[in-house]
């Protein structure tokens, strides 16, 4: 009997340890009286038209209807008491005068004044979400509530971009992006001429293509500085088809036989037959996750030869299939000169990556020894964060289009993938020195070095670390005893 009424307590008992409390969600959030403090005394001054509560029935009702906790102020002072008729309301007020002193900050901040982006109230009738003349009132009295008593301490975060998953490579000469300056035509046309002489000078490819390939001629370039294509013009057609052929014999002769149905045109039959042909054909390392990474590159850069959109957006079931089995064909035989040169990263454990690796440790810790030993002090190794970047060719750390500009370079370096990718790392890890230094503890380095803030990154950010790389390899690459102490 005891026992019974002491769960009755507790039950009754609602601000006691341990009771059960209401659960919010987000169209009924908790109210808190930071947020409201200063919208209650103006409300208290103006007479709102009551809201008739009704059924959303299209998306942009239910998301306008829907309160949100909108976190405007930081003040704890005072103690927040209303009735419960104007709890309903309270949250959207909050929120569309947020919304309009937001719009009214950046406005300020604008070098043209006139352009003003047009609040909620503004919005022309026939837009397909007409507001009533109660919710246009209401929106007027908050805008001059906001007027009258400007938000304490806030500050309007930069709208951040959409991004694709897979990041666009449209960024440079392309449809959509601005147009091409005097000097970026001016190396277009030496590229050109360059490709178009009777035999390439392949010395010369390289030095032009070193600070990046103008997007309109990259896939010959890649096809002649990665080796697959000759320097010779008039042996290239033949070069091009006898290598294709062999291709897709290796794809009849061993592919098509194990699979009962035929080849499919899709994104993921064509980098499974890719893979497989190569893990057949390289017995000593077979596939070793991480090498389909280095398929999509070539994948992308090849497919923009035929289509202009971005890729993430595209069906290759829309091309024909002698253009797909071109674009299959060539990212193979690619991809297998790259990966001739690094081959021992994906050997049997991996002796390569772990060189590697350790090359780096050794690097970091006589070009920022502070770093180095901020790593020793919290027990990281760099294995722990380094291994990816070896073996994927930092295509985890960095979106595609910043991988695309990155192998401009790596083919143009001698022993790019193989050695001036070392030096790469440690710039790429110095650039981050900072953020490295302020983390004290093992776990938030980690996280930090696993998930870099790279996404908006872009052609002027991978030429300064391409740069720093050189300098690097400047200092260190012909002094091997400035690894050591």
């Amino acid at each position: 009997m005891a026992a019974e009424s002491g769960r009755q307590f507790w039950k009754r008992s609602a601000k006691l340890p341990g009771s059960i409390q209401p659960v919010y969600g987000a169209q009924h959030p908790p109210l808190d009286p930071r947020l409201t403090k200063n919208f209650i005394k103006d409300r208290s001054k103006a007479n709102v038209l009551p809201m008739k509560s009704k059924k959303a029935s299209s998306f942009h009702e239910f998301a306008r209807n829907t309160s949100d906790a909108w976190d405007i102020g930081d003040d704890e002072d005072e103690d927040f008491t209303s009735s419960s008729s104007s709890l309903q309301t309270l949250n959207s007020k909050v929120a569309k005068a947020t919304a309009a002193q937001v719009l009214e900050n950046h406005s300020k901040l604008r070098v043209k004044p006139e352009r003003v982006q047009p609040t909620l109230s503004d919005m022309p009738t026939n837009c397909k979400v007409n507001k009533s003349s109660s919710e246009a009132q209401l929106s007027r009295m908050s805008e001059e509530a906001c007027m009258r008593t400007p938000l304490q301490k806030q500050q309007s975060l930069p709208l951040r971009p959409i991004i694709p998953l897979v990041a666009r490579i449209s960024d440079q000469n392309a449809s959509g992006a601005p147009p091409m300056t005097v000097r970026e035509k001016t190396r277009l046309e030496k590229f050109r001429q360059l490709l178009s002489s009777h035999n390439t000078d392949l010395d010369e490819l390289r030095k032009c293509s070193w600070p990046g390939v103008p997007r309109e001629v990259r896939p010959v370039t890649w096809r002649l500085l990665s080796g697959y294509l000759p320097a010779n013009m008039e042996r290239r057609k033949l070069t091009l088809q006898r290598k294709r052929e062999e291709y897709f014999g290796f794809i009849q002769q061993y592919y098509d036989s194990r699979n009962e149905e035929h080849h499919q045109d899709t994104y993921r039959q064509i980098f499974e037959r890719i893979l497989f042909i190569w893990a057949i054909r390289h017995p000593a390392s077979g596939y070793v996750q991480g090498i389909n990474d280095l398929v999509t590159p070539f994948f992308v850069v090849f497919l923009s030869e035929y289509v202009e959109e971005d890729v993430e957006n595209f069906d290759v079931t829309n091309l024909s299939q002698d253009v797909l089995r071109s674009i299959e064909a060539d990212s193979f035989w690619c991809m297998s000169k790259l990966l001739d040169g690094i081959q021992d990263n994906y050997t049997f454990a991996q002796p390569g990556i772990q060189k590697k690796v350790k090359a780096l440790e050794e690097l970091v810790s006589r070009i920022d020894e502070q770093v180095h030993n901020h790593f020793r002090k919290y027990e990281v190794e760099y294995l722990q964060f380094a291994f990816r970047w070896m073996n994927n060719l930092l295509m985890r750390e960095l979106p595609l289009r910043c991988t695309i500009r990155l192998w401009d370079t790596y083919q143009s370096e001698p022993e790019g993938f193989s050695h001036f990718h070392l030096y790469v790392c440690a710039a790429f890890l110095i650039k981050w020195r900072k953020e490295i230094l302020d983390e004290e503890d093992f776990q938030g380095l980690l996280m930090l070095l696993q998930n870099l803030p790279t996404i908006h990154w872009g052609n002027e950010e991978i030429g300064l670390l391409l740069a720093e790389a050189y300098r690097l390899k400047y200092m260190f690459a012909d002094a091997p005893n400035h690894y050591r102490r």
